[in-house]
């Protein structure tokens, strides 16, 4: 039990990547009652359009003058995709039974995979992300990575962020009451094409944050990569409490630190020395999910009407 300070890290670090990604589904989901399943692939987009704009540089460049450029890039590559997914695959769906949307979501994402898979060069196999030159740091018995301090440090202050806009801000007072009900929000001379695009695009902006976090943390990005980060997120999204954009950040640490205890104990436990590693980590967050869904449906947090903008 010597390494749970460091497991316990490792648990918040993960976790709050997977928060990160994890507030684009409850932000649309908030307002559309839509599940984007191609939330992955947006995510998976940003990693990519921020290791695109680090090759543009002139060879040499530092990474930490570089770096806010790259979360420039890979924010407007993830917004651009998301507002034209909203646009132009998801709209027109908008009065449409449930499952055709939810339909163009999985055709979505498995087209923005292709698409990173025909266009960016050697995408079939992981690229190489650049890393800070920095650390890393002992704290006592945690050791802490660049990336991992990135991610810790990122995480919390876009939820602050994003917490003052919500309630403080025109924008994210229409985005509740649109969330509470859209007809009598339009009716109030609110546009909600606008603000269902502003979710989308603030989804959008939080993944690709979190796609950066991800490619300093393990230092490359892959074309498949937002596929089971995407899953992993709509799976904290639930355990927070759909909807509910502080329910998704806590969903994302408690998977992260269920996936990180998993992986490191499970093994320890007489008779299931073959159910743990790193192989089973997935397994262990399903079933945490199972269980949250059959003893508290509604989500940690449960499902706050006000604030699921």
């Amino acid at each position: 039990m010597h390494t749970l300070p460091q497991q316990l890290a490792n648990g918040l670090f993960l976790g709050a990547t997977y928060g990160l990604i994890a507030i684009g589904y409850t932000m649309v989901y908030g307002i559309v009652q839509l599940i984007n399943f191609a939330h992955g692939e947006i995510f998976m987009t940003g990693g990519f359009g921020a290791l695109t704009v680090y090759l543009a540089l002139p060879h040499g460049t530092s990474l930490w003058l570089a770096l806010p450029l790259m979360l420039i890039g890979g924010a407007i590559t993830s917004v651009l995709i998301a507002l034209g997914a909203e646009r132009f695959a998801y709209r027109p769906l908008r009065t449409a039974p449930r499952l055709a949307p939810l339909i163009a979501a999985i055709g979505l994402s498995l087209g923005l995979q292709q698409a990173v898979h025909n266009l960016y060069p050697k995408a079939t196999s992981p690229r190489v992300f650049p890393q800070l030159q920095a650390g890393p740091w002992n704290l006592g018995s945690i050791h802490i990575q660049s990336g991992d301090l990135f991610t810790i440090v990122a995480a919390p202050i876009c939820m602050i962020i994003l917490a003052v806009f919500v309630q403080k801000s025109r924008t994210g007072r229409a985005m509740q009451a649109t969330a509470q009900d859209p007809d009598t929000a339009q009716l109030m001379g609110i546009d909600t094409n606008r603000i269902i695009a502003a979710a989308f695009a603030i989804g959008a902006l939080f993944a690709a944050v979190a796609a950066v976090c991800y490619g300093l943390r393990y230092g490359e990005v892959d074309y498949s990569m937002g596929f089971q980060a995407g899953l992993k997120a709509f799976t904290a999204a639930v355990l927070g409490g759909i909807g509910n954009i502080y329910g998704a950040m806590l969903g994302g640490l408690v998977l992260g630190l269920a996936e990180a205890m998993a992986t490191a104990y499970i093994s320890d436990i007489p008779g299931m020395h073959q159910l743990g590693g790193g192989s089973w980590a997935s397994v262990w967050a399903f079933v945490l999910l199972i269980l949250v869904l059959l003893l508290r449906p509604q989500g940690l947090l449960g499902e706050r009407v006000a604030d699921r903008a």
